[in-house]
């Protein structure tokens, strides 16, 4: 594994670049196609049957969403259902407490990617980042993130905001993107509260155009999209994805 650069005070205050939330929002809602085309359409209720999964990736592959998010428990089972179709499967690693060991998170990874999975959430170590032990945080998502890339998948990291101050939002999200992250996430959906946009444009302001920016939790209408949009997200995470594509005039 190689060496990580050890997160300094003054990356936070470097010119990251911009990223355009206005035009790609308006791009986006410009049509159905486009907006599902930045959704993550996700299942991750534990009580999930096989028969809700065959429905997701059914809904999945016919709006074209950017990937069909699922527990790990049934990576098989969606590509097996959407092999061949262009759709990519997502789900889940160290969720949704943040707790794993790395070589549990590494393993984790290694075996979904294996199985076909094209991109991996992984929750942040959220205690090392609340104790300020930010070499544990970085290490850890720098060794899942050396797996997720090998196999040419992606990585997103979730922060669980709700969880977080200012400054441990603003600390997570430059390590996450130092670390390998390919989009920073707001939230699980498990804990206190999900996605807000004052969260949403700091995690944006962080990343600038190196990284992308994902809003979950708590998103169940194409208003509530429309917001995280605006504020910077470039994806969306939602189990509520075709009512909101929907109301954009998909059938």
């Amino acid at each position: 594994m190689s060496a990580v650069t050890p997160i300094r005070e003054v990356d936070l205050e470097f010119d990251h670049g911009t990223f355009d939330a206005a035009a790609f929002a308006s791009q986006t809602l410009a049509h159905w196609q486009s907006l599902a085309a930045v959704i993550d359409h996700t299942l991750l209720k534990p009580e999930a049957t096989r028969e809700q999964i065959e429905n997701l990736c059914d809904e999945t592959l016919r709006y074209r969403f950017a990937c069909a998010m699922v527990n790990p428990c049934w990576v098989s089972t969606a590509v097996g259902l959407l092999n061949g179709s262009g759709v990519p499967v997502g789900a889940v690693i160290g969720f949704p407490l943040g707790a794993s060991l790395v070589s549990t998170l590494r393993h984790e990874a290694a075996a979904l990617v294996k199985l076909g999975a094209r991109e991996l959430d992984m929750v942040i170590p959220i205690g090392h980042l609340k104790s300020g032990n930010h070499h544990a945080v970085q290490n850890t998502i720098h060794a899942v993130a050396a797996v997720v890339h090998h196999h040419d998948a992606l990585l997103k990291v979730i922060l669980e905001t709700a969880l977080l101050n200012v400054e441990e939002k603003l600390r997570g999200a430059e390590i996450a993107i130092q670390a390998g992250a390919d989009f920073i996430k707001t939230s699980t959906g498990f804990s206190s509260a999900g996605a807000t946009a004052a969260d949403v444009a700091l995690m944006r302001g962080v990343a600038g155009a190196r990284a992308g920016v994902k809003a979950s939790g708590g998103i169940r209408t194409l208003a509530d999209v429309k917001t995280m949009l605006e504020a910077g997200a470039n994806r969306i995470g939602a189990s509520a994805s075709v009512a909101i594509v929907r109301e954009l005039g998909a059938e």
